[in-house]
């Protein structure tokens, strides 16, 4: 009996240990305890600055800040770099990464592992807030990430995804970095419920990540809102795209891309709203239009696109396009510069409506011209090709105009609490 409870003890499996960080703790650096802690255990760190960088995890740990403890890397090198499974980290205040032209110094790096969670830590003055490489399911919830004010060769990206699979964004405030929220070769990913403002370039952007989805989000003042680039498979509904303004700036620009769903989104004081270039075989369906500068730019080289059961209101220009559109389909719009009659008394109008004015078609040959916006003689030129259609694309026609604004999914994207 002796020799068997010593056995016994010894296949028993070990129990997780909880290891404290601060004054008066049993360690009094984070780098101590995540040296002296193995596989399973709990780091917490009390309140208090440390100066820290270059912290390695490489043990499935669980990482706890109590009462936002800060860690600072006093501008030097990246702060904390994750490469064990599992990981959990939650409840600090990272800061001050260090700059390099070289490499993407991060506040937090997830490199080359799966199954890491990033919650409900603040993230300022970090190159890179969070930065994961060759991750896979992972999750980063709940974080505010801000950037330093300056330009982008001295800003990198908010949150970035390079290279990763089955990675969800969800519930993070970003603001003042280079672009929001990042994509590259980041497949099967979902981006949702995320505040994204105040970004120098993008809120978000996405290139060659395909098979996603972002949804219920709310991008507003950023140099542009989204950019979608080389991509094909993307959801992107129920977001809220509003005051990206500026000379090139848009809500949301698609280029090269392929089978997309855009429904249910507000796009609400945008200098343009949606710039379609190359991008096929898509369905812009059930969104609101309003106060944009262009609602649609559409250029020849985008074909098999439908536009269904929208409402365009308030914009200077509905519809853009540089010539005719081959297979490009309106259907069921509301356009409030309709100006047809519904004697069937249906719901829709009688008269097919052209969305692309003369004017509009003056302005994109002549910019200058835009001065002209609120002269008579805008109306006139519309008044005019109305009567002799010559200028005008004739395949870009709502054969069916809906006589009152369609029923829409309003975006779950009020304004946020400023992080």
């Amino acid at each position: 009996m002796k020799t068997i409870f010593p056995l016994l003890m010894c296949l028993l499996p070990a129990v997780a240990e909880e290891w404290h960080v601060g004054e008066g703790k049993t360690h009094k650096t984070v780098a101590a305890a995540i040296a002296a802690a193995v596989e399973g255990d709990t780091i917490t760190v009390h309140s208090g600055i440390y100066q820290e960088s270059g912290l390695k995890v490489d043990k499935s740990l669980k990482l706890t800040g109590r009462d936002w403890p800060v860690i600072d890397g006093r501008n030097n090198g990246e702060i904390i770099t994750i490469t064990a499974p599992g990981m959990e980290i939650s409840g600090f205040e990272i800061r001050n990464s260090g700059v390099s032209s070289l490499e993407d110094l991060a506040g937090i790096k997830v490199s080359e592992t799966r199954g890491v969670t990033v919650s409900n830590n603040r993230l300022t003055g970090c190159n890179f807030g969070i930065y994961m490489s060759k991750a896979n399911d992972c999750r980063v919830v709940n974080n505010e990430v801000r950037g330093k004010k300056g330009g982008e060769q001295e800003s990198g990206n908010g949150i970035h995804l390079w290279s990763c699979d089955n990675i969800t964004v969800t519930g993070n405030h970003v603001r003042d970095h280079r672009d929001g929220i990042y994509l590259e070769f980041a497949k099967q990913s979902v981006i949702e419920h995320n505040t994204v403002r105040d970004n120098l370039r993008y809120g978000l952007h996405y290139m060659f990540s395909h098979d996603s989805a972002y949804r219920h989000n709310r991008f507003e003042r950023n140099g542009a809102g989204v950019a979608v680039m080389y991509t094909r498979n993307v959801e992107m509904s129920s977001n809220h795209f509003v005051n990206n303004w500026g000379s090139s700036a848009y809500g949301l620009m698609l280029k090269d891309m392929t089978d997309g769903r855009i429904t249910g989104n507000t796009f609400e004081r945008n200098s343009i709203a949606i710039a379609l270039h190359g991008s096929n075989r898509m369905e812009i369906e059930n969104n609101r239009f309003s106060e944009n500068g262009w609602a649609i730019q559409v250029q020849r080289s985008s074909s098999d696109n439908t536009y269904r059961k929208n409402n365009f209101d308030g914009n200077s220009f509905d519809i853009a396009a540089d010539g005719e559109l081959d297979n490009n389909r309106f259907e069921g719009n509301y356009w409030d510069k309709y100006e047809g009659y519904d004697l069937r008394r249906d719901g829709i109008g009688d008269v097919p409506f052209r969305p692309v004015s003369l004017y509009a078609v003056v302005v994109g040959r002549i910019p200058s011209s835009v001065l002209l916006l609120r002269s008579p003689v805008v109306h006139l030129l519309d008044q005019a090709e109305k009567a002799f259609p010559s200028i005008t694309p004739e395949r870009v026609v709502d054969e069916k105009p809906a006589m009152r604004p369609n029923p829409l999914t309003r975006p779950l994207t009020e304004p946020s609490k400023e992080p």
